[in-house]
């Protein structure tokens, strides 16, 4: 009997089961004509042998290479495994038929609804057909109709056992349904993110958390039945597995409401030091009632108080409000019953660490910032595996010899390597430890691992959930996001690497200091890369424009922030590769260069007359709601009338509102209608 599993792993799906290194030296190797002696038992083993002893065993069954043997001491996938695995593929190659590919642009998947079984039942799905999907497709397939036999046999009878205790007490999932683009269904879920690399083949789906002893894949397979049940058609599928419906009682999130209500009435400038133990009580209530999401808003908001009172540049008004207005946001939407599930808009089950196994990143730039007496970089990772992105941060004080620059910074070492070397360059580590808000650490310990290799900027095999080849769709892919008050609070969320096709213009607005480029995608599309000056990277200007006119090569790709703006899609920079990877905000330099080309800088009276809005209730916020000066009601009345001028009425209306609700002794109703005109503000900015 030929082995379908065994045929079916592709490099890729054998890089991410060992690494690309250990593949690239077996495929060498087996090229080379060092192959095995392979013999097939009836049974479906395959047995191997190697003229210098060693010997490896694949059994028949759903573990998977996990499952495999080898006699050489390399722990885990090794080159003998995975040369096996090749030398396999080859002898079959002639008797194996190989499916139709992909079209470019598949068609949305037809699916029919998974029918309703009791949970808990060992047969709640039927193995599909011979073929690996609709049509000969490969990807056209779902985890879901993996059974729960399959899934004992996959992971063991305790692993099954655990995953469906946590079942009954409920969990939330994304699934990620695959398409010709992306051929590998995943599924995020609080612990992490777990990947079926081949069809219906149990025992190649990958988790990213170390040991979770198999729970995870078990609970992503429910997660895709329920999707397949209750949204079939829809390419990411957000879904509630189990458990009871959510009642919404949760004392903790109330008080921290409460105290954003009081802060706001009081101001920033008004506050005194009894604040301290209350933002304590609820940071630690929010703690023990896993309310993840609102625990961070707090932490945030109470480092602004404490920079604001030692007087830091760290304290900004409209940081302050905006924490102000997340609190009762994310209140709202759980009461109110939003499309979000509530756990996505609370991170309830999110753990506040999650040890990763080995792990393979990409460094996609850095971003240098300066603020409160130090300076800090965030070294920004693409996990692949996850399809998600990591942010490693460091912060360094500034000292009387002065404020060091990125270019000064990109030379201190973490973990053994250069800030710089991690920016650009491939980590693989078995001691990564991720944060909720995706921040990364290396644990330390003797046996714990990490290894940084230079990167030529080879980010082609980056997944599409973060390389996006057309500006246009990816804009309108952020436009169908929840509102950023509502989203799970995850560092660099919004990163992500556009593949370029052409850097039409590239201009310099001295006034604001501000380069400009305009460019378009692989596939089409327009965006603009655009970043501004800043004394601690002093160089960034001059080495991103060298970067995007050409100087190191044709520039292939950029990675940085995204955000929709009035007239397509923005990029902030963290890096732009050519025949180098240019990271600006490290590079050297003393901004001395003469930028060339102008920008053409066209008022936008919607912009401005939301930033007018937004620094007025910043004010109100900073000054406190029972501290405004008596004409300030009429402020927010002439700010209104200009909303309404550029045609954003409703959000006009909504400073009236507040206007109207302002007197001597304001209280709940003037918190209700501010946290109103924040929200409206907000949502319509973003929305544009």
């Amino acid at each position: 009997m030929t082995r379908a599993d065994l045929i079916a792993l592709t490099p890729d799906v054998l890089a991410a089961l060992s690494n690309r290194g250990l593949v690239k030296r077996a495929t060498k190797e087996v090229d080379a004509g060092e192959r095995p002696t392979l013999i097939e038992d009836t049974d479906g083993a395959v047995r191997a042998a190697y003229p210098d002893g060693v010997t490896v065993t694949l059994p028949p069954g759903g573990g998977g290479l996990a499952a495999a043997c080898c006699s050489c001491p390399a722990p885990g996938v090794c080159r003998h495994l995975l040369a096996v695995v090749l030398t396999y593929q080859r002898t079959h190659a002639a008797t194996t038929p190989s499916h139709a590919a992909a079209p470019d642009r598949p068609a949305a998947p037809d699916r029919q609804a998974a029918p309703d079984h009791a949970a808990g039942s060992g047969h709640d799905a039927e193995p599909g057909h011979d073929d690996a999907g609709a049509g000969g497709e490969p990807w056209r397939w779902s985890p879901g109709d993996v059974t729960d036999d399959d899934l004992a046999a996959a992971i063991g009878a305790p692993a099954l056992a655990a995953a469906q205790r946590r079942r009954r007490r409920g969990y939330t999932a994304v699934v990620h349904r695959p398409d010709a683009a992306d051929p590998v269904p995943r599924v995020e879920l609080p612990t992490g993110t777990v990947r079926f690399l081949v069809p219906r083949q149990i025992g190649y789906a990958r988790g990213d958390a170390a040991d979770d002893g198999g729970e995870a894949i078990a609970l992503a397979v429910w997660a895709c039945r329920t999707a397949d049940r209750e949204q079939p058609d829809r390419p990411e599928a957000q879904v509630r597995v189990g458990g009871s419906a959510t009642v919404v009682d949760r004392p903790a999130l109330d008080a921290a409401v409460t105290l954003a209500a009081d802060v706001l009435l009081t101001g920033a400038a008004h506050l005194g030091s009894g604040v301290d133990a209350r933002l304590a009580a609820v940071r630690r209530d929010l703690d023990a009632a896993g309310l993840r999401w609102p625990l961070l808003a707090v932490d945030d908001l109470a480092g602004q108080l404490e920079a604001y009172a030692a007087r830091g540049a760290r304290y900004r008004p409209e940081t302050f409000a905006d924490l102000l207005a997340e609190l009762p946001a994310r209140r709202r939407a759980v009461v109110n019953a939003g499309a979000t599930p509530p756990e996505r808009v609370l991170g309830t089950h999110e753990p506040a660490e999650t040890p990763l196994r080995r792990v393979r990143l990409t460094g996609l730039g850095a971003r240098v910032r300066c603020s409160g007496g130090e300076v800090g970089v965030d070294v920004v990772l693409a996990h692949p595996a996850a399809v998600s992105v990591l942010v490693l941060s460091r912060a360094y004080p500034v000292t009387d010899d002065g404020t060091p620059t990125g270019h000064e910074l990109a030379g201190r070492r973490v973990t053994g390597a250069t800030l710089g070397a991690l920016a650009a360059g491939n980590v693989v580590s078995e001691s990564a430890v991720r944060s909720a808000a995706h921040r990364l650490r290396f644990a330390a310990g003797r046996l714990a691992r990490t290894t940084v290799t230079p990167g030529a900027g080879e980010w082609s095999g980056l997944p599409p959930g973060l390389l996006a080849h057309d500006p246009d769709a990816l804009a309108a892919e952020l436009a169908g996001r929840p509102p950023r008050l509502l989203r799970p609070r995850t560092a660099a969320e919004a990163v992500r690497v556009l593949a370029l096709g052409e850097v039409h213009a590239i201009g310099y607005a001295a006034g604001e200091q501000r380069l400009d480029a305009t460019v378009t995608g692989a596939d089409g599309g327009t965006a603009t890369v655009t970043a501004t000056h800043h004394a601690a990277a002093p160089g960034a200007l001059d080495a991103l424009a060298a970067a995007l006119d050409g100087t190191h090569g044709r520039p292939r790709y950029v990675s940085g922030t995204v955000r929709r703006g009035a007239d397509g899609l923005v990029v902030e920079p963290l890096a732009v590769v050519a025949d180098a990877v240019v990271v600006p905000d490290l590079a050297p330099g003393a901004g001395d260069g003469r930028l060339a080309g102008a920008v053409d800088v066209r008022p936008d009276p919607v912009a401005a007359a939301l930033g007018t809005a937004s620094a007025l209730l910043a004010q109100a916020a900073h000054t406190g709601l029972r501290h405004l000066a008596a004409g300030f009601p009429e402020r927010l009345r002439t700010t209104a009338a200009g909303l309404a001028g550029v045609g954003l009425e409703r959000c006009g209306a909504a400073l009236s509102g507040l206007a109207g609700t302002l007197g001597a002794d304001p209280g709940e109703p003037a918190v209700r209608a501010w946290v109103d005109a924040w929200i409206r503000l907000s949502v319509t900015a973003e929305s544009r």
